[in-house]
């Protein structure tokens, strides 16, 4: 087996002869409130959350309108990251703006190192031609206000109850802590839960882009960053230079469809992941399927439902453990010997290594993924369709991830703010990359047709076989994949348009087993 990977042939005449488009000429902007500045200076050792990740940057921050609608009134202050440019001025391409995605929620101020030393795939030369701009999104990490709420829903500081509820006195007991933990949120942040709109966070963004000086932005965006980038794109479309959006979600019909539609992919992921535990049985010793492997998951997760691990790790707590794993196919071979060492042998080491006690960053995760979510686009007050909906794909097979998502998500159908109406998405002319894996979880490969349909100046560059989110300049490690990417922000080369995906590279070879 190769150990790198070349481009298709189709990717190499594709790219052959392509010259960079001409850049649009931006449009006016409106004078709502006077574009602020952003005083930089080098980021302390340690930062509270992400320690010395920041070392070698530039830290700033940046007063924000609370309401867009409201320029003249109360501001909230976001956080930011820099990694200045070191090629000569007359190389340098402007700001690159970076969102991880991972859901609403995530910091994002660790991110610029990556682009502007290599580490992430990207050619040295190339991220040496931007500054590259890390932020945590309004409401989340450093920024200020950062949303936490009551913190047992995430955490009780014990096992928490079995996600799947056995009665429909277990249902009402989660359906009461969801309820209580939206009440939470709305009795600590109810003055700022109607302005964290990913539509808010996009503003945001331009206003980024105007106190730095700059006429347009380039965005790279990952998983949720991807939605964030395709609304800016959708608002600002004269703004953006160059666009990467990699594990595209697209909300078509709203967020309840979405997670829906997820559960269905997430259950298909896991079933890859248990058929290659079974193809290498010889090594984990978990069965022969799929199914026999599936069958022992399940039981390691009823062990824990009759005896908490230390009375910690319980099936809610396993079932995190795990769902990594639908993620990316790097953590497969460390999580199936923690599997095979608790369900064959009563070993729980390898649970508790994976499992932390959730502090800030997960509270503060969970509260603006459901301030963002539920506010995004309506969601079902009337429980009896979620748990009709819920129920009826449990029943049916979607078991892996259907019931944590329910609980996740469950707090929307109480949230104390209004939801909005989804931004259309869409906007002729920009210039977007579309990068996705063929099976990724949770970003169902129809999002990335989409959004290559909505933007019909876009490319979609597509990873055959791929599971990775994140699936360029990242632990992904597609040289195929990161050769393309490199090359669009090099100089704008992109694929020449095709029918379906205009590109595609071929995935990496799933994980060697180790014992």
């Amino acid at each position: 087996m190769r150990k790198f990977l070349a481009i298709t042939a189709a990717a190499v005449t594709a790219l052959a002869g392509t010259v960079a488009a001409a850049p649009a000429k931006p449009g006016p902007d409106r004078p709502d409130r006077p574009a602020a500045t952003i005083a930089w200076s080098p980021c302390p050792d340690s930062d509270p959350v992400l320690g010395a990740l920041l070392k070698g940057l530039e830290c700033g921050s940046l007063d924000v309108p609370l309401d867009h609608t409201r320029p003249q009134g109360r501001t909230i202050k976001l956080a930011l990251t820099r990694a200045r440019h070191t090629a000569p001025d007359e190389q340098y391409q402007g700001i690159a703006l970076l969102n991880r995605g991972q859901w609403p929620g995530q910091f994002g101020r660790d991110l610029p190192t990556r682009f502007a030393k290599g580490t992430s795939g990207l050619s040295p030369a190339v991220g040496a031609t931007y500054d590259w701009i890390g932020f945590d999104p309004r409401g989340t990490g450093a920024s200020e206000p950062a949303l936490t709420c009551d913190p047992s829903y995430v955490w009780p500081g014990k096992a928490r109850a079995d996600l799947v509820p056995a009665t429909a006195a277990e249902e009402k007991a989660w359906r009461t802590r969801a309820r209580d933990f939206a009440a939470s949120c709305g009795r600590a942040h109810g003055d700022v839960l109607d302005f964290l709109s990913t539509k808010d966070a996009a503003r945001d963004l331009d206003l980024i882009r105007r106190a730095l000086d700059q006429d347009r932005l380039t965005y790279f965006g990952w998983d949720y960053g991807t939605y964030l980038g395709s609304v800016y794109a959708s608002l600002y479309p004269q703004r953006v230079r160059r666009m990467v959006l990699d594990t595209v979600v697209q909300p078509a019909d709203g967020w309840y469809k979405d997670v829906l539609e997820q559960n269905v992919t997430y259950q298909k992921s896991a079933e890859n992941y248990f058929s290659w535990i079974a193809d290498n049985d010889a090594t984990y010793h978990l069965g022969t399927t799929g199914a026999a492997v599936e069958a022992k998951y399940y039981e390691g997760m009823a062990k824990l439902r009759k005896a908490p691990v230390d009375g910690r790790i319980g099936p809610a707590e396993y079932t995190e453990v795990f769902l990594v794993n639908l993620y990316r196919r790097s953590s497969w071979t460390g999580h199936t010997k923690a599997l095979a060492d608790w369900v064959l042998r009563g070993d729980p080491a390898g649970l508790k290594a994976n499992f932390n006690d959730p502090g800030f960053p997960t509270q503060n995760k969970q509260a603006m993924y459901n301030a963002v979510q539920c506010t995004d686009s309506p969601w079902p007050r009337d429980w009896q369709r979620w748990h009709k909906d819920y129920t009826r794909q449990h029943r049916t097979g979607t078991t892996f991830l259907t019931w944590y998502n329910a609980w996740y998500n469950a707090p929307c159908a109480y949230w104390p703010a209004a939801a909005g109406t989804p931004q259309k998405i869409g906007a002729k002319n920009v210039d977007v990359l579309v990068v996705e894996g063929e099976h990724v979880a949770g970003s169902p490969l129809a999002g990335a047709y989409d959004i290559h349909r909505r933007f019909p100046n876009s490319r979609l560059l597509l990873e055959r076989g791929g599971y990775e989110h994140e699936t360029s300049l990242s632990r992904n490690a597609n040289t195929c994949i990161n050769a393309l990417v490199g090359a669009y922000l090099k100089d704008g080369t992109r694929p020449a348009p095709g029918k379906g995906a205009d590109a595609t590279c071929q995935a990496n070879p799933a994980p060697v087993p180790t014992p």
